[in-house]
């Protein structure tokens, strides 16, 4: 009984998992080279979201632009919002590219795209120009959200496939920090000039140059290859990617699993590969459309759960909490906010996400943005209606880092997510491994998309939003998202962590609304390795017939 009690946690099945796995699987320099390399793809969008949000603060930038304060949300609306613009037509269309042309050759595109609009933001004469950067730098950045968790999820072994997948998110949040910190040492260091915020968008275009170099010394996915039918390129990948012989049990149960699911989603379809054969197969398939449903209502959640909006606002927020005590102390504290949500990605990534799984992950995440959510609601009513202590205020601000604790560990799991706040590592995680390898492209590159419209309309909504409802009323309505997010996650949401792609299909099949029954044994037998999960059922059946 005590042992089937241990066997039941997941942290304990996780930690199982994690060491009969062997270490030249793991310990592979080819797999954490392409994790790492496909892992940068997600400096560009958060790098991005923390210079925005603070270098209308430079008087350079200022000066240059004709911007008068970067404490007042109505004028950083359009340098903030319009991105998402362009991320989501990159989103969509990546899956014209990612399949015809490989997960690698898109990956240099989208780079090569972000690129060129970050060139056009660093010499443009104006504010038109700028405004034109930001749609061509998204473009390139919603192309690399699809292809980066995408590639993550195909390259990698079931057993640690969510802590590979989560190092995009984690990326995410190096990305925020480095773009706070580098306005925040622009603004210490540099005279007010053009130069003063041209080098907060000059370094990270270095960082990607070498990352686009480096994808030349990867392989391919595998899976993408066996999809084009190239299969003894797809074994050598694998090979590669987990340092096992050709004949090795593990390179050929892989290989074999992959193919069936690719025969099998093509046998599903009456009409062969074509555009409109997998738009069907994508919305008439029930377990397709479950699919979607769940990723598109993830990101949904976790985008009105306001979590984005407190960082790309964060300076005008501070001010309306009344903690902002002048520019260079605003911008010191967007940077400690984003190293906060660094810190707390890293936390998720090794311990949250593939231990307690994606639905407690969640639930922890949610429950502190809901929670912060109310106190500062509360905190900024009082305020408007008298004057409140200094406790309460160094609380305000304590309540706006855990609310970064929730972003990192819910949107590490965003309600899912492979990006996510909030609700963030989840939107994701999930958005790249719920997809079967035939849907996997469209169905990334559609929930993208809807991912990037939505960030765009909250993120321009905003400031209407914190004037129309008081101010205080715009924390209540996102805490009330949340509510609703937990509620959503309780019943909806199935537990995928530690099955393959392959195993999840199995679990859109089922009743909508009774995720809470089918997690209890999910998580323990997904994380035990196949050929131990007959006696672990055997143990609990035999249990169940002494009750």
């Amino acid at each position: 009984m005590n042992l089937t009690k241990h066997l039941r946690s997941p942290l304990a099945a996780y930690g199982k998992a994690f060491r009969e796995t062997p270490r030249h699987i793991i310990c592979n320099r080819t797999l954490i080279l392409s994790a790492l390399i496909f892992a940068l793809g997600g400096i560009p969008g958060t790098w991005d979201q923390g210079v925005s949000a603070t270098i209308s603060s430079l008087p350079g930038f200022q000066e240059h632009f004709g911007v008068t304060s970067g404490a007042k949300a109505d004028q950083i609306r359009d340098l903030v919002s319009l991105v998402y613009i362009g991320q989501a037509i990159g989103a969509a269309m990546s899956f014209f590219f990612n399949d015809r042309i490989g997960r690698l050759w898109s990956y240099r595109l989208y780079i090569f795209v972000w690129l060129t609009g970050q060139l056009v933001a660093i010499f443009t004469p104006g504010i038109a120009g700028l405004y034109a950067s930001r749609i061509i730098c998204g473009s390139g950045i919603g192309g690399l959200s699809v292809i980066g968790p995408m590639s993550l999820v195909e390259i990698s072994p079931g057993e640690i496939r969510g802590l590979l997948t989560s190092w995009f998110v984690v990326f995410m949040g190096l990305g925020l920090f480095c773009g706070n910190f580098a306005v925040y040492g622009s603004y210490l260091h540099l005279a007010s000039s053009r130069l003063q915020y041209q080098v907060t968008w000059i370094v990270p275009c270095i960082v990607m140059a070498l990352t686009a170099g480096a994808t030349f010394f990867l392989h391919e996915t595998p899976k993408w290859l066996a999809l084009k039918d190239r299969r003894d390129e797809a074994i050598n990948a694998l090979c590669a990617l987990r340092s096992l012989p050709a004949d090795d049990t593990r390179i050929q149960t892989e290989i074999s699993e992959i193919e069936a699911d690719i025969t099998k989603s093509r046998g599903d379809s009456e009409h062969g590969s074509s555009l409109g054969s997998i738009l069907r197969e994508m919305f008439t398939v029930r377990s397709n459309l479950r699919r979607l449903q769940q990723t598109l209502v993830a990101y949904a959640l976790a985008q009105m759960s306001g979590a984005n909006s407190v960082t790309s606002y964060f300076i005008p927020i501070m001010s309306i909490l009344g903690i902002s005590g002048g520019t260079q102390r605003s911008i010191f504290l967007s940077g400690m906010y984003g190293l906060a949500k660094l810190g707390f990605s890293l936390f998720a990534s090794f311990f949250f996400i593939d231990t307690l799984g994606r639905r407690k992950s969640l639930f922890v995440g949610i429950s502190c943005q809901m929670l912060s959510h109310v106190y500062l609601g509360v905190f900024i009513k009082q305020n408007q209606e008298g004057s409140v202590s200094d406790a309460a205020s160094e609380a305000a601000l304590a309540a706006v880092f855990v609310h970064a604790f929730g972003y990192a560990v819910g949107k590490s799991t965003p309600l899912f997510p492979f990006r996510v706040n909030r609700l963030l590592l989840l939107s994701y995680v999930f958005g790249g491994e719920l997809w079967p390898n035939r849907l996997r492209s469209l169905g990334s590159a559609v929930s993208q998309t809807f991912h990037w419209i939505l960030i765009y309309a909250i993120k321009f909504s905003v400031p209407s939003i914190l004037e129309s409802m008081d101010q205080w009323g715009a924390f209540v309505f996102f805490a009330g998202w949340c509510f609703l997010g937990l509620v959503y996650v309780f019943f909806v949401v199935p537990e995928t962590a530690h099955m393959s792609t392959e195993e999840i299909s199995a679990v859109f099949e089922g009743p909508l609304f009774t995720a809470y029954k089918r997690s209890k044994t999910s998580t323990i037998l997904g994380s035990i390795p196949s050929h131990d999960r007959e006696g672990l059922e055997k143990v609990k059946l035999d249990e169940e017939k002494g009750q």
